[in-house]
């Protein structure tokens, strides 16, 4: 007669998955940064809130400078990928990137904020990934035959970025609904491309502004 007696078998281990422990943790330090400040970090804490063990924790990440470090520039990778990442479909396409960049800073705004204080903080602004591209594609615009003459491809980009950072936080977007930020994002596309396109003064009016200097 054969036992019926059931086998116990002993369970199945968890896969562990490095990279997405790694996300996790850089996700939540990313929030943790942009409201209470770089100095405001520990790994253990991070680890804590992200149910993370301390241990595996301080593996990815030894000190806290590591975690700073790693975080900003998580960050500055997350904004090139939403914002550039199908090059060909954006190659001259100035609306399909300023809808891009108004959505993730509306959707995300913590992380404007963090990526924010890492550019004014940065020595040489080139070392950050997105500020590198985000001026390229900007300088590229400035040489073309599509763009007025005389733009100061440093002060649109800086103009650009910071008004797309700040706008979610002036329209406090984490208590709005999916809904409400869509608006939002496309309200600024649509003023950024309408302000590209067509400027603000009309020119019949300030005639006497045509003389004025472009370096004062």
């Amino acid at each position: 007669m054969a036992d019926s007696t059931p086998q116990l078998t002993r369970p199945r281990k968890r896969r562990r998955d490095p990279e997405r422990t790694r996300e996790a943790i850089l996700e939540v330090s990313a929030k943790l940064m942009a409201k209470d400040g770089p100095e405001a970090l520990s790994v253990s804490q991070v680890a804590q809130l992200a149910g993370v063990n301390r241990g595996t924790a301080y593996h990815h990440f030894q000190t806290r400078e590591q975690l700073v470090k790693a975080t900003t520039d998580w960050v500055s990778e997350k904004m090139t990928d939403a914002v550039f990442g199908d090059a060909e479909q954006q190659r001259n396409r100035p609306e399909v990137v300023l809808g891009n960049l108004a959505h993730f800073c509306v959707e995300y705004p913590e992380f404007g904020r963090v990526w924010l204080v890492r550019i004014l903080s940065m020595e040489d602004r080139n070392q950050d990934h997105f500020w590198r591209q985000f001026k390229s594609q900007v300088d590229r615009f400035v040489a073309s035959e599509a763009a007025h003459e005389g733009i100061d491809a440093e002060v649109h980009a800086v103009r650009v970025l910071t008004s797309a950072i700040l706008w979610p936080v002036w329209m406090r977007s984490r208590s709005a609904t999916p809904e409400e930020r869509e608006e939002m994002a496309s309200r600024f596309t649509r003023e950024m491309m309408r302000l590209h396109l067509d400027g603000l003064f009309r020119k019949e009016k300030y005639s006497d502004l045509e003389m004025m200097p472009t370096h004062l």
